[in-house]
This record gives structure tokens, sequence and C-alpha cells, in this order.
């Protein structure tokens, strides 16, 4: 059975001007199918935070179609921004309030019912082991802790598109394999995930295709069969062959927007507030106003 992808990038090309100019993305295609989790790989400053920030709708390509669940992302950002859900690269400032606060409190604003959400929340504390921070005030948990409950955040009530933007950064091992679970159960459910990565070893552990990314241009794109030539080569031995190693690439300039771009400053909780151009928050619901302590 064939389904039409959640996720269509075609030919997007965005470029930042200035004095050294930077191509972030070079005529960019890919597809996210519901149901599976494409992975998105490539060095720092391979054009990977750029391409999400116009996904959602934080850029305008230059060039390019975006379309999300049939509609146009880049007309309307603001519905791109409500039919996705985002875990962006840096931990949630959450000063002040509980892991299962934050997770339910963004369970209500993205629509859920209170049930749902407070069921949804206790079975993603479960799933990651969590339960022993999920009541603690986030300056007292680890950089772990907070990087799970951004994930929790990002999936207690799921996008028809989820982006995962290194998920598993700051996780031990053991929490770490949890998590894979957790994302697997995502598509399991219907939901298409977009996993930006530059961990090859982490990636073949739960990816259905990989999209590698290299300066701005998608220069491979399949399965792993397809990626290792049947299993016959290791996919960080491809992934070398592809790209080179991180340190033949030149750096980017300091300037350049990809390592600093307004997504790694936003977070899910940021994205309620900033509506379509067109008119009225696409986030907005008078459930946010009643919280969720009860």
């Amino acid at each position: 059975m064939s389904f039409k992808p959640t996720l269509v990038v075609d030919q997007v090309s965005k470029r930042y001007h200035g004095r050294s100019g930077v191509q972030a993305n070079d005529r960019v295609s890919l597809t996210v199918p519901p149901g599976q989790v494409v992975g998105l790989l490539g060095h720092n400053g391979a054009g990977k935070t750029t391409l999400v920030g116009q996904i959602v709708g934080l850029l305008r390509p230059d060039s390019g179609r975006i379309s999300l669940a049939g509609h146009d992302a880049v007309a309307h950002p603001g519905l791109a921004r409500q039919l996705t859900s985002v875990q962006v690269q840096t931990n949630c400032a959450l000063e002040g309030i509980t892991p299962r606060t934050a997770i339910r409190t963004i369970g209500r604003i993205r629509g859920g019912g209170r049930a749902e959400v407070r069921a949804r929340t206790d079975q993603l504390i479960d799933a990651l082991d969590l339960e022993p921070w999920a009541d603690r005030p986030s300056e007292q948990v680890s950089g772990g802790v907070a990087r799970l409950t951004a994930f929790g955040m990002a999936a207690v009530v799921p996008g028809v598109l989820t982006i995962l933007d290194e998920p598993t950064n700051d996780v031990d091992p053991v929490r770490r394999r949890l998590l894979w679970g957790q994302i697997r159960g995502l598509a399991e459910r219907g939901t298409a995930v977009l996993l930006i990565t530059h961990n090859v070893r982490e990636a073949e552990q739960v990816v259905d295709r990989l999209v590698v990314l290299e300066r701005g241009q998608v220069v491979a794109a399949g399965d792993l069969a397809e990626l290792t030539d049947q299993g016959r080569i290791p996919l960080e031995d491809a992934y070398i062959a592809l790209c080179g190693r991180p340190h033949d690439q030149a750096p980017p300039p300091a300037s350049d927007p990809d390592s600093t771009t307004d997504l790694d400053r936003t977070t899910d909780m940021d994205h309620t507030t900033d509506p379509d151009r067109s008119g009225a928050d696409p986030y907005h619901s008078s459930a946010a106003s009643e919280e969720v302590r009860s």
C-alpha cells in the first residue's frame, strides 16, 4: 500500500547574503511518508537546521516548494507550525517547572484533552524512565533528563510531522535505547518523523530511509541497503566516502546562520506565539489558560 508523503521538499534553495555569502541549501529535495522515520544526516554546517527552519516557516526559501500534509507550507507558515511538532537541538528553558508539567502544558496547548494528555504524559515518563525526576524543578535535573523532557514535549500530542533535531544529545546509553523505541513508536502510530543527526551509527538504529546532506546539497538518499551496497559497506564508511571526514571540510564562516538560526533559539512553547502571517495564532487554545496542574 502506498501513501502520499506527509512532507515534500522540492528543489528548495536558501542563500544567506552578506560579505561571505552562504548557500545553505541548494535545490534540496526529500519526502517523509507517514509511518516512517527519515534520517537527515550531515556534518555540522551542512544545512540541516536551515532546512528545518524553512519547513516550519521560520525562514522563507529563495526558491522551491514545501508541502506539508498537502498544504503549501511556504504560503502558510503558521499552519505548518500547527501541523508540526519539533524538538530543537538546544534544550528548552524550563526554569521553575517540572518535566511532567512541561510535557502536560505542551500537550494541552497543542489541543489534547485533559485526560488524554495526562495519560500520554505518564506513558512517556514511564517509557523513558523519567519518574524519579518527573516532579523535580528543572533546575535540579541533568542535561539528559532535560533532553528527554524536550522529546516528551514534542511527542505528547505529535503533529502529522515530528522533527527531532539531535534528540539523543546528553542522554545516557540506557535511556538512549528507550528513546529510540519511542521514536519508532511515533512512526508506528502513523506519524511522519524527520530525524536530524550527524551520528551515523545512531542513525542506523531507527531510520527507514536516509538523506545525506553535504554543503547544502543532497548527495545521497535511500534505505540502508541502498546506501551500504546491500550491507557490504558499513554505513559510516559510505558516509565518509560521500562527505569526507569532518576535519576535511572547511569550517563555515563565523557568520554562517545555519549554526545560530532562530530555530535553535526557539522552543516548542515559543512556536505557540508565532502566528501565521494571515492572522490568528493557529496554536492558540483556551486550554492553555487552564494549565495542567489538576
